[in-house]
C-alpha cells in the first residue's frame, strides 16, 4: 500500500478513500485505514460474517505498518523510479493477500464485506466488488484522494496476481474457500 501511494501514480482503490478522509480529519492514512477497517468490520454484523484472527489483525497491522513504512519511501519520484515502486507494491500486495487469506485466519474486513454482500444479495462477486471499489474511489477522489494509472493497474491486476500466487503456493482452495466463491468459475 505504501509503495503504491508513495509512487504518486494513483492509490489502491481503498487508499483513495483513506487518503481523502485523512486530508479532512488530520489523521495519518494508516490510522484512517484502521478506522475504515473497523467500520467495515462493524458492517459484517448485519451480514452475519464471522471474523477471524487474520481479520482483526488485518485491521490493525496494515495501518500501523503503512505508517511505519511510508515515510521511508521516496514520494512522487521521477517515473523511472515511480513505475517500479508502483509495480512492486501491486505485486507485493497480491502476494501478501494470497498468504493471509490462504492461511485461513479470516479475510480482511473489506474482503469480508464483499463476501457478505455477495451472500446476502445474490449478486456476483464481480458486481459487488466493482460497486464497492467504484464507490470508495469516487468518495475518496471527491475528498481529495489520488486517483491515477496505479489505481487502474491495481484494480485490473491484483485479482489475477492473487490467483497466480495462490496457485503457486498451493493455496487456491484456501483462497477460494475463505472468500466463499471460486474465482475460476464465477459466471459473471
Amino acid at each position: 500500500m505504501a509503495m503504491v501511494l508513495r509512487a504518486g501514480l494513483g492509490n489502491i482503490p481503498w487508499d483513495v478513500l483513506h487518503q481523502g478522509v485523512a486530508e479532512h480529519v488530520h489523521l495519518s492514512i494508516g490510522v484512517v485505514s484502521i478506522i475504515v477497517g473497523a467500520a467495515a468490520l462493524l458492517a459484517w454484523i448485519p451480514l452475519r460474517q464471522i471474523p477471524g484472527l487474520g481479520t482483526v489483525s488485518n485491521v490493525i497491522v496494515i495501518g500501523v505498518v503503512f505508517d511505519l513504512v511510508a515515510p521511508h519511501l521516496p514520494f512522487a519520484p521521477r517515473w523511472e523510479v515511480a513505475v517500479p515502486i508502483m509495480a512492486a507494491g501491486i505485486v507485493l500486495n497480491a502476494f501478501a493477500t494470497a498468504l493471509y487469506i490462504g492461511a485461513r485466519f479470516g479475510p480482511g474486513p473489506r474482503d469480508g464485506l464483499m463476501t457478505g454482500l455477495v451472500a446476502r444479495t445474490g449478486w456476483s462477486v464481480r458486481t459487488v466488488r466493482t460497486v464497492l471499489e467504484v464507490t470508495v474511489v469516487a468518495i475518496g477522489f471527491a475528498l481529495g484522494g489520488t486517483l491515477g494509472i496505479g489505481t487502474v493497474l491495481y484494480a485490473v491486476g491484483v485479482g489475477p496476481l492473487i490467483q497466480r500466487f495462490a496457485a503457486a503456493l498451493d493455496m487456491t482452495a484456501a483462497v477460494s474457500g475463505t472468500a466463499e466463491f471460486d474465482r475460476t468459475t464465477d459466471p459473471d
